[in-house]
């Protein structure tokens, strides 16, 4: 029987090293060296250096006043994670492999001053063999992390943008430098001399006419003899079970029809019911040597055309179990710089606040990464659909996706794993090839580019059933123009994120004449609460609230709209309070007439997906609807009223 070990129990130690300097010296523990420039600190795993560093006085924090300046040095300093791996765990005869969800983002793993394997890249998993290099006893794990790339962030071209870490620690418009390394998500030791499962897909659908389900199954086991026992409980109550032999799961499969199964609902249209698959590997003998569980649900998605749409348009009407819905939502980023160190409670309370304001679709953003498993359980708890995007963005000066076959062949192995690690979950509702890729010529790319091509083959392959766009926004415009108003070219399209002059001209004219099938970025700034901008002050003086003050371009200075209450008062804000309190107020009605206006042409327009949903950094101001402390802005209870059909 196989038997995982969580490494995050063990007691880590960091030290930080003059890059390379660590590969000269020979003592036992390298943390207890006084070679190291930065002598051992306890570490959680999973954690980030960064966190590791605040926590031990060694860094400020670098969510005050400039203070992230000064944790730069960070990335130019190799770092390394140790622990002891205890005896008891050892079985002579076994084989020991090390699994690592996330390693932000190059170095080697060392087992007893030997190297095990070097790795590269934030967005895969990685599997070593500890195997050849264990001892009897006393057996040290180093995983040592090396200088990460210098620049990736928001500004740049997107066509030489080929070293595959998370983009938005770089500085986005909504958050300070702060490049993440360490181990971002879990860690375990795997033991085992047997045969194993080495993959478990599945798929499910719903057929509302006779309330029945249906799941696929497959897989992948190390040999051919032996047998496979699928069962499918709700609450411990069996709902089918089936035998397989292990050669016909590996080849084809199974399928099972006419499940009687409830169906799962997004958010505010029923409930969500889930179930428990489990997997179990049987030997000739009939002794268990592996298992694995998926947590399932039932649901059934069809894309419409929208009312009035040009024949040749995208379908932006989503049903879910023959009921049209309207998407609404918000664009998700990390909820922390330092995304190693989110904990799941502060994604069920932030996920929970979500649900309450009426969300039915995230869109996960691809300036960042796949989210840990936990987050795809809490959507599928709550109801809210999961737009996953692969790891690609924008940069700004070109946004054109690399297209040379090493960087395809990279991106298609990320995508892979993607696919294959969450495919399962009933919250999923399609994939995307990333955010705002475009052509030279600024418009939306499509599958004949041959990166976007090979995600599609990938998505096509591994998840069948679910939708695949190009890109977000997809086009075949990428936003409203006047050139473009009033020909149907408005399919799926980004902006406007703010409003320019008084909201009763423009922004009202722009609204009554959208024509917009759908929405996955709109939004309008405002600022955080003055409690907010003050606690993270640092020794900044809040006032000016002007792109002159350091404290108010810490992030982009296009959220300041000073000049804007300059010209409806006639004077400069007297205090930070009557600033905030009319950015915010100007956000409310702004987003209010964008999101009212959008959902009361349903079905002539599929959704809207405010950008964005929350800070993950201090901000003085920025589009987010709900602060960095997880409180919603007053444009959030706006939405909330919208969404929920309360006003």
């Amino acid at each position: 029987m196989k038997t995982q070990h969580d490494l995050s129990q063990l007691e880590w130690k960091l030290s930080g090293w003059i890059p390379e300097l660590w590969r000269m010296d020979q003592t036992m523990e390298i943390s207890a060296s006084p070679n190291a420039e930065v002598f051992a600190v306890p570490a959680r795993v999973p954690g980030s250096v960064q966190g590791a560093l605040r926590d031990a006085g060694i860094i400020p924090d670098w969510n005050m006043g400039l203070n992230f300046r000064e944790c730069e040095w960070v990335e130019n300093r190799h770092w390394i994670y140790e622990a002891l791996i205890p005896d008891e765990w050892l079985d002579p005869g076994k084989t020991f492999r090390l699994n690592c969800l996330g390693l932000d983002y190059c170095g080697e793993v060392h087992l007893n001053g030997q190297l095990v394997s070097e790795f590269r890249g934030s967005h895969v998993p990685y599997t070593f063999d500890l195997t050849p290099h264990l001892k009897e006893s006393g057996n040290l794990l180093r995983i040592i992390f090396t200088c990460p790339p210098r620049w990736l962030g928001q500004f740049g071209y997107t066509s030489k943008m080929k070293e595959w870490k998370v983009r938005f620690n770089y500085t986005w418009d909504w958050t300070a430098r702060l490049v993440q390394i360490g181990i971002w998500d879990s860690v375990t030791l795997e033991v085992t001399n047997e045969p194993r499962i080495t993959e478990f897909r599945c798929s499910t659908d719903y057929t509302t006419a006779e309330d029945v389900g249906e799941l696929t199954l497959k897989g992948a086991i190390t040999q051919e003899n032996g047998t496979v026992l699928a069962r499918l409980e709700r609450n411990g109550m069996l709902i089918a079970q089936d035998s397989i032999p292990a050669a016909e799961f590996n080849d084809t499969g199974v399928r099972w029809w006419y499940l009687a199964v409830d169906a799962w609902w997004p958010n505010m249209q029923g409930e969500q019911p889930l179930y428990d698959l489990h997997v179990t590997l049987l030997d000739e003998q009939g002794s268990e040597c592996d298992a694995l569980t998926r947590r399932l649900g039932f649901k059934h998605i069809e894309w419409l055309g929208c009312e009035g749409a040009r024949e040749d348009a995208d379908p932006w009407i989503c049903e879910v179990n023959a009921r049209p819905i309207f998407l609404q939502g918000a664009n998700w980023a990390p909820i922390l710089p330092n995304f190693a160190d989110v904990t799941e409670a502060q994604y069920r309370r932030l996920l929970e606040t979500y649900r309450d304001l009426g969300v039915n679709i995230l869109r996960v953003w691809g300036g960042a990464m796949l989210e840990k498993q936990r987050f795809y359980d809490l959507c599928d708890e709550l109801g809210i659909m999961v737009w996953q995007e692969f790891p690609l963005s924008s940069s700004g000066v070109d946004n054109y996706p690399p297209d040379d076959p090493q960087s395809i062949d990279e991106m298609a192995a990320i995508a892979e794993t993607y696919v294959r690690r969450r495919a399962h979950h009933v919250s999923l509702l399609a994939w995307s090839g990333g955010n705002e890729l475009m052509w030279l010529d600024s418009t939306p790319v499509n599958e004949t580019h041959p990166m976007i091509a090979r995600l599609a083959e990938v998505a096509g392959t591994l998840d069948p059933s679910r939708r695949f766009m190009a890109s977000s926004a997809s086009g075949p415009t990428e936003w409203v123009t006047d050139a473009t108003k009033g020909k149907g070219m408005h399919w799926d399209v980004h902006g406007p994120w703010k409003a320019d002059g008084k909201l009763e001209d423009a922004w009202t004219t722009f609204w009554k004449e959208d024509d917009a099938l759908f929405r996955s970025e709109t939004g309008c700034p405002s600022c955080s609460s003055a409690e907010i901008i003050r606690k993270y002050a640092g020794d900044f003086d809040p006032m000016p609230c002007k792109p002159e003050n350091p404290l108010w371009r810490r992030t982009s200075v296009w959220w300041i709209e000073v000049h804007q209450f300059i010209a409806e008062m006639g004077r400069e804000p007297q205090t930070l309070e009557e600033y905030v309190d009319w950015q915010q107020d100007r956000q409310t009605r702004a987003l209010s007439l964008a999101a009212k206006r959008c959902k009361d042409r349903f079905p002539a327009c599929g959704g809207f997906i405010v950008w964005m949903g929350h800070d993950c950094f201090p901000c003085t101001a920025n589009t987010a609807i709900i602060d960095f402390e997880g409180n919603l802005k007053p444009a959030g209870q706006a939405l909330r009223e919208i969404f929920r059909g309360e006003q």
